[in-house]
């Protein structure tokens, strides 16, 4: 009898413990804003607070860290328990001086025309100074001079990727010449 009335309040010590598990993510927040100098959703502070339901296990001295060097994530980590997150910062949206809109459509890529179309047979070609070698393949592709472009050079073997140089020609990337 004695048995399951000690285990209730063993069981009422634990729980509190078990709720405190968990870091406060309100407490990252601040640590951020303390870290960047500005608070959640102003220029150079986080974009937006750590998600509540995310569910980290408490750490006694997190570290902050900047991602890279463009200052665009602030990086939160724990050593013991090991956890890791990224809480990305709201960056100064950059103006564009205004443009005619002419200059704007002049500016548009313009898409190059292929030098080898799908289905065409083509010479695949590798080589350095002192060999060369070529097969012959089709191409599965439509590819610019420059462009990449797969190509089946063996009915039993998958496709090979291959650069366009002209009309009937590629060559194996990094033969490209």
């Amino acid at each position: 009898m004695i048995r399951p009335f000690l285990g209730i309040p063993l069981l009422a010590l634990a729980l509190p413990a078990i709720a405190q598990g968990f870091q406060p993510t309100a407490q990252l927040d601040a640590a951020v804003a303390q870290f960047t100098g500005v608070g959640v959703g102003q220029v150079g502070g986080a974009q937006m607070p750590v998600d509540p339901r995310l569910k980290l296990a408490r750490c006694a001295m997190p570290q902050f860290g900047w991602l890279s060097d463009r200052k665009d994530a602030v990086v939160v980590s724990c050593m013991a328990p090991a956890w890791k997150i990224y809480v990305p910062v709201r960056r100064a949206v950059p103006v564009a001086p205004s443009a005619p809109a002419a200059a704007v459509i002049a500016a548009a890529p313009v898409k190059a025309e292929p030098v080898i179309r799908r289905g065409d047979p083509i010479m695949v070609e590798a080589g350095a100074r002192g060999f060369s070698i070529t097969r012959d393949g089709v191409a599965m592709g439509d590819a610019p001079a420059g462009g990449r472009l797969m190509v089946k050079v063996d009915p039993a073997k998958p496709p090979i990727q291959a650069v366009a140089i002209e009309a009937g020609r590629a060559a194996l990337p990094g033969f490209a010449g």
